[in-house]
């Protein structure tokens, strides 16, 4: 542990895996009191990550503390590849980074975490990604004393919390008639959907990656999903999420058949879909299933008094149809002044990489779902 700082706040830096994982309690308190966390910042999220995904010896998580209380935490690990790195935990199957601040005391417990980087990245360029324009991250990024530089990353669509009869009127007349007539048309398939308990979660998600798979057979698929590692990852956290209010299942059934499930992120602020299944017939009986899943998040985030419906990662077109609002993550390196030179490198590395990812996806492009869920062919996970 360090001295205490001029705000009076301690830092440390985790790296037993047993650590971090006892710090559930603390950590979802922290995650609660910190108003731009989303949920791929929570405990049960990231902990469920790494549990899938880590590797001995890199964690590395500061943390800022007053007395006892947790007022800060920046989630990283670090990399060898292509260079020393620290990088956010939660990889590329996570659509947002950001590190947690009690709200209360923000700008010092930004302070704390600042000190607590630089201790820690002695030798290596901090790379992080997918951070919201309007994150805690920013904070600290503001305040570095090093060397940095900011980078556009992932384009995210927004819209309001609002259900989807209000959001029908965001369209013109004739798009918005046209949603209403398929809704009417699911309806009257008789398609309902109920929310699956926490008790239901496991065989739920086997349901979704199963449909998952299905709907995608014979095109590209993001590889990832279809592992066994996100499938163990998915359990785990989504029913920890589920209980704690910070996350949702939702299966479809026609006919007492589940031919879809969906799985909803949530935050204090934000409401997100991100992963679904859906059989296949459904195409055949012209089921449009992108407006059916977006009339059941929309409707999850409105009655729970949310800001933000996000429809997280990637622009495709047909979303552009609910005249959403563009927010485009930003990626944020850091390093200390002595190691400029690499952090140039690393920027120009990252530079060179999207341009190869760009044209790439000119030539071929990629398979995506409603939730942004594309295979990059450079990146692993995405």
């Amino acid at each position: 542990m360090t001295a205490p700082g001029p705000g009076g706040l301690s830092v440390t830096l985790c790296r037993d895996p047993r650590e971090f994982g006892a710090l559930g309690g603390q950590w979802d308190a922290l995650h609660r009191r910190c108003a731009t966390a989303t949920p791929f910042q929570s405990h049960a999220w990231l902990h469920s990550w790494w549990l899938s995904y880590g590797q001995e010896g890199r964690l590395r998580v500061i943390l800022a503390r007053r007395g006892g209380r947790l007022v800060g935490a920046a989630p990283l690990m670090l990399a060898h590849r292509p260079m020393p790195l620290l990088v956010p935990l939660g990889g590329g199957i996570s659509d947002f980074f950001d590190v947690l601040v009690d709200e209360d005391e923000a700008g010092r417990a930004a302070s704390a975490l600042a000190r607590g980087l630089d201790r820690a990245a002695r030798h290596t360029v901090i790379d992080l990604r997918e951070v919201r324009p309007d994150a805690s991250a920013q904070l600290l990024f503001g305040m570095w004393p090093g060397a940095r530089s900011r980078l556009t990353d992932s384009t995210c669509l927004e819209l309001p919390a609002e259900p989807v009869d209000v959001l029908v009127r965001r369209m013109s007349s004739s798009r918005g008639q046209r949603v209403r007539s398929k809704l009417r048309k699911a309806d009257a398939l008789g398609i309902v959907c109920e929310p699956v308990p926490e008790h239901g979660v496991p065989a739920a998600v086997g349901r979704l990656l199963r449909l998952h798979e299905l709907q995608w057979h014979g095109r590209s698929v993001n590889p990832e999903h279809l592992t066994a590692r996100f499938h163990a990852h998915l359990v785990r956290a989504t029913r920890r999420m589920v209980r704690d209010g910070e996350a949702s299942l939702t299966e479809f059934r026609m006919g007492g058949e589940v031919v879809a499930v969906n799985m909803a992120l949530h935050s204090g602020r934000l409401t997100g879909g991100y992963l679904y299944g859906a059989h296949p017939s459904l195409r055949d009986r012209k089921v449009d299933m992108a407006t059916l899943l977006l009339r059941d998040v929309a409707g999850q985030a409105a009655g729970a008094g949310r800001d933000v419906l996000s429809l997280l990662r990637g622009s495709e077109q047909y979303k552009s149809h609910w005249q959403p609002v563009s927010v485009v993550n930003q990626r944020l390196l850091l390093a200390r002044s002595a190691l400029a030179p690499l952090l140039r490198l690393r920027e120009s590395q990252v530079t060179a990489r999207g341009l190869a990812a760009r044209t790439v996806k000119a030539r071929f492009p990629a398979a995506r779902d409603w939730h942004g869920r594309l295979t990059d062919l450079t990146a692993v996970g995405r």
